[in-house]
């Protein structure tokens, strides 16, 4: 969904590979994502989509595609009329094997970009700190290869995937939510999760979605409490996989020039 951190961050070198980042919405930046990538020698050209900016036609110019986390549904084109644009990018990312990693909502594009569905969760939100279990097809993954068994995820959805796209890999699951991280083609993941936030966001969120939470009958003090004691974890887990998924993109870059 969303993230406090709106800094776009930049790699300092002007001529560094391009990431292009859709942002749905203010408060949901970037974050601990962007700072690994920026530290590991990407640039991001952040598009605010909800203040107008506009989406390229084509990946032409990026060497990876981030799809960021939002609060409308993935289905949502009135309220979110770019959605179609970025949806159109995913699949050109796919099939041009352009590195592509969605967030949340992005996840939940990714999937339905790619024929698969997403649902309301019945069974209410999932929130907090979440510990995730890894699939076999985990094992060797480029990106989430490395990812502990058990290890925490900052949840915030009321949406998830119902069913994924033909072809698509699960590579982790949990207790109450099945597709928590998945893989399309030879260089898209996409993650049900959070791993651009920390507390400070969750506890922005909760503020935020006060009544919500009221209504699902969700402990707003705990939910903010579990993040803050795995934010140790979540920090050197989830940045671990940042910089990962940026080594695809920079070996994606240096391939595209020929390096």
């Amino acid at each position: 969904m969303r993230t406090r951190n709106d800094v776009e961050t930049r790699a300092a070198t002007a001529g560094a590979p391009a990431v292009l980042v859709v942002q749905h919405e203010e408060e949901a930046g970037p974050g601990l994502v962007g700072e690994h990538l920026a530290r590991a020698g990407l640039r991001l050209d952040v598009i605010r989509a909800w203040e107008g900016g506009a989406l390229p036609e084509t990946l032409s110019g990026h060497a990876g595609l981030l799809v960021l986390g939002g609060s409308v549904n993935c289905e949502q084109d009135g309220a979110a009329p770019w959605l179609p644009r970025v949806r159109a990018l995913v699949r050109e990312a796919v099939a041009g094997e352009v590195p592509l990693l969605g967030i949340c909502l992005g996840g939940q594009i990714v999937a339905h970009a790619l024929g698969g569905a997403v649902t309301r969760r019945t069974q209410g939100p999932e929130l907090g700190a979440v510990p995730l279990r890894r699939l076999p097809a985990a094992e060797g993954d480029p990106v989430l290869g490395g990812v502990p068994e058990g290890a925490p995820a900052a949840q915030w959805h009321w949406d998830e995937v119902e069913r994924l796209p033909a072809g698509a890999v699960p590579l982790l699951t949990g207790d109450d939510c099945p597709y928590q991280a998945f893989r399309v083609g030879s260089a898209g993941w996409a993650v049900q999760f959070h791993p651009e936030v920390g507390a400070e966001t969750v506890a922005a969120w909760a503020a935020e979605d006060t009544e919500p939470l009221r209504a699902a009958g969700v402990d707003a003090g705990d939910t903010v409490a579990s993040v803050r004691a795995a934010e140790p974890e979540l920090r050197a887990v989830w940045g671990a996989v940042s910089e990962a998924w940026g080594a695809v993109v920079r070996a994606h870059a240096g391939a595209s020039r020929g390096d």
